[in-house]
């Protein structure tokens, strides 16, 4: 039996938020190449079109087969949402397996759904830990895991996490990094010269994005770090793509009156990677950006007491600063130092080589074959 043959009902995708695509991008990829038949389900939690339908452009993902138009709400009515539509799809396909991405509300409704309708579920970024579960996201990732029958890790230590929590080895899988696999097809398209001249932008700034509940969602919260923000602008221009969540409370406590901060609508990938690539330093709180400013050699400022991504410390540029440490590290990256990693080509995270969707392919198959 070849493996074309294997699948018998498809593998469907559930993708979320613009993190999921740029993730799934060469998975879809890598088992179109195997043969796989599949099926990609919008949710529609990202539903804005600079944050969804453009990056499906640009990175080359297939029309998605359905568009739920779930977006946005609190948790537990968003969540629910996802679950009675996903529960519709799955019925309706009976897929052989469903793909979930990162730690979104939609990562977690599929996989609450497939785990109750018999179906395995694949979760690619397994493994991740910040150990902070007033993290939405950590209580997304914990759960997920545990529902899937296959872990496919990004990082080493996210193999030690699973079997911490009795994941059995058999499921766990080091595959690699496919947000990196992306990056790396893409090092050519990123032009930080257009991007400046379509925005204008200043030759030297740095550049921030900001959506953490812990840091946005409380007004008084959000002005202190609007307040930190501008003192970043007081030192070299500031430019932040504003994510929706968050805006009004930044916008509120002030972040566009400063004369040297440029605020710019969500950009799609290849115009914000060059953006990334262009900066003299990145402030974030983003998971994504950590992983890769380390890959471009970027110095990364994470406004968190913690990171799931440990490895882009360890490997690579980023360091974690409070509120008050963030003008002080940014100043000393401007200066020059801490010195960055080598950027493409350089000393990368184990298996962040542009291979990680041929390698999750290959798990993939074999499980369904098996």
């Amino acid at each position: 039996m070849n493996r074309r043959e294997i699948v018998l009902a498809p593998i469907v995708h559930v993708l979320g938020a613009r993190p999921n695509f740029v993730k799934a991008a060469p998975v879809i990829s890598a088992l179109a190449a195997a043969g796989a038949e599949q099926a990609v389900i919008h949710t529609g939690q990202h539903y804005d079109a600079r944050m969804s339908e453009i990056f499906f452009d640009q990175l080359g993902l297939p029309e998605p087969d359905v568009n739920l138009g779930v977006g946005s709400g609190g948790h537990a009515e968003q969540t629910a949402a996802l679950m009675i539509g996903l529960e519709q799809e799955f019925t309706g396909r009976s897929p052989a397996l469903v793909i979930v991405y990162g730690d979104v509300n939609s990562t977690i409704a599929a996989a609450l759904v497939a785990a109750k309708l018999h179906i395995p579920v694949a979760h690619v970024e397994a493994g991740l830990r910040s150990f902070d579960m007033t993290m939405p996201e950590e209580v997304n990732r914990r759960i997920t895991d545990q529902l899937s029958a296959l872990c496919l890790v990004t990082s080493p230590e996210g193999i030690g996490h699973l079997a911490a929590e009795g994941v059995a080895v058999s499921r766990a899988h080091l595959v690699g990094n496919p947000m990196i696999d992306t990056l790396l097809a893409n090092l050519d398209q990123f032009d930080t010269a257009a991007v400046r001249e379509a925005h204008g932008l200043p030759e030297r700034y740095v550049l921030a994005t900001m959506h953490r509940p812990a840091n946005v969602d409380a007004p008084e919260t959000a002005a202190a770090l609007v307040r930190r923000l501008h003192g970043v602008a007081d030192l070299a221009d500031l430019v932040i793509p504003v994510h929706p969540r968050g805006r009004a409370n930044l916008l509120a406590a002030g972040l566009d009156e400063h004369d040297r901060v440029h605020i710019l609508e969500p950009l799609g990938y290849i115009d914000f990677i060059a953006a990334v690539r262009g900066a003299a330093a990145v402030v974030t709180d983003s998971g994504g950006l950590q992983e890769e400013t380390t890959i471009l050699g970027v110095p990364c400022l994470t406004v968190r007491p913690n990171t799931e991504r440990p490895i882009t410390i360890t490997h690579g540029t980023n360091r974690l600063v409070t509120f008050e440490e963030l003008v002080p590290g940014v100043r000393k990256c401007l200066e020059g130092g801490p010195a960055p990693a080598d950027g493409p080509g350089g000393r990368r995270p184990p298996l962040w080589d542009g291979h990680a969707g041929p390698r999750i392919a290959e798990v993939i198959m074999e499980f369904l074959g098996e």
